[in-house]
């Protein structure tokens, strides 16, 4: 028996979320089917990251374990012959029997991207938030930078979480333009978020207040204090799921 770790990247809109769903189809389920078709073992995997519904990843991390001879840095290419289009195995590796995604030590990014238009474009609506009014960049990267550090985050924490702290180690907050942004778009913003784990719906909660700065309606000096208020109305609206990346995990 061995532990195989899997990097998956997977456009997520036609999916609820990661985990497993009695609603619907998920990336687990996918995952879970297409390992137990190709190695013919009843496959369960463990995810780093249980993404909700629409959000997309290029880096999201897997475990399982298994007893395939195929060597371990081929079982990729198997499995993703399984899959369907939208989701991929980018790289496939032994890890130790009791490493586990969700206990060891790492970090991991996201990024949450903004396009501004009046008519949003339909080859861009998957991956991106559109809005009409133009943003101040540099003033949400100026408060981007107040929310670094390790803090109690109850204002960027939706209800309904379960965590029992609501301190997280944020190590980098950033915002910059959208260098990608349709010739169609006037202009975009990307804002990545580095941070140790987050709270339920925190970095779209950050999205969403640092919007709120690009349009003037939050002062960048407000930050620390609506960090300090612990109060989830004091900080900005939660973005839809379309434009949230999850980028990737460094493990220690």
């Amino acid at each position: 028996m061995k532990r195989i770790r899997l990097t998956v990247a997977y456009d997520g809109t036609d999916y609820h979320g990661w985990a497993l769903q009695e609603s619907g189809n998920s990336v687990e389920a996918e995952l879970n089917r297409a390992l137990s078709e190709k190695l013919g073992e009843d496959i369960r995997v463990i995810g780093a990251s249980r993404t909700d519904a629409g959000v997309h990843a290029y880096g999201n991390i897997a475990v399982f374990d298994t007893e395939t001879p195929i060597p371990p840095e081929k079982i990729c290419h198997a499995i993703n012959t399984a899959l369907p289009r939208d989701i991929r195995i980018l790289k496939s590796e032994e890890v130790p029997a009791d490493w586990h995604p969700r206990k060891a030590d790492c970090k991991k990014t996201y990024e949450y991207r903004i396009l501004v238009g009046d008519v949003p474009i339909p080859t861009e609506i998957r991956y991106a938030h559109y809005v009409r009014k133009s943003l101040d960049i540099e003033a949400m990267d100026k408060a981007a930078h107040f929310m670094e550090g390790e803090h109690d985050f109850s204002a960027f924490c939706a209800a309904g979480s379960q965590a029992t702290s609501m301190v997280r180690n944020v190590y980098s907050v950033s915002v910059r333009p959208f260098a990608d942004a349709s010739p169609i778009s006037s202009c975009g913003a990307v804002i990545s978020v580095t941070g140790n784990g987050f709270l339920y719906n925190m970095v779209r909660i950050i999205a969403g207040t640092l919007l709120d700065v690009g349009t003037g309606r939050i002062r960048p000096e407000g930050i620390p204090e609506i960090i300090e208020s612990k109060d989830r109305r004091m900080a900005g609206p939660t973005l839809p799921p379309e434009g949230l990346f999850l980028m990737g995990y460094e493990y220690y």
